[in-house]
C-alpha cells in the first residue's frame, strides 16, 4: 500500500476507491494526453461498472494526500494533469 493511501486525509475513503485511484495514477504516470486517455478510459469504465463514484470531498482529499507524499516533480505532473482534466476558465 502506498504511503498516501494511509494518510489521515483519506482515512474515510473506502480501500477499494483508494486502490482504484492508485491504479489510475500508475496508468497515467508520464503519458501524453492522447496516451493517457487511451489507457485510462478503460479504468474509468471499469469503475463505473463497479459503481465506484467519488464525492468532490473524496477527490480533493485524495489529491491532497497524493501531493503531500509526492516529490516536487510529481506534484508538477499532477498539476499538469489536473489542468488537462479541468482547464482554467
Amino acid at each position: 500500500m502506498e504511503p498516501w493511501m494511509q494518510d489521515d486525509l483519506v482515512r474515510s475513503i473506502p480501500k477499494e476507491k483508494l486502490e482504484f485511484l492508485s491504479r489510475l495514477f500508475q496508468q497515467g504516470n508520464g503519458k501524453s494526453q492522447k496516451d493517457l486517455m487511451r489507457d485510462v478510459l478503460p479504468l474509468i469504465k471499469e469503475a463505473r461498472e463497479k459503481g465506484l463514484t467519488f464525492t468532490p470531498s473524496e477527490t480533493q482529499a485524495a489529491i491532497a494526500a497524493i501531493k503531500k507524499h509526492a516529490g516536487a516533480a510529481e506534484n508538477n505532473k499532477i498539476d499538469e494533469l489536473l489542468k488537462k482534466v479541468h482547464p482554467p476558465k
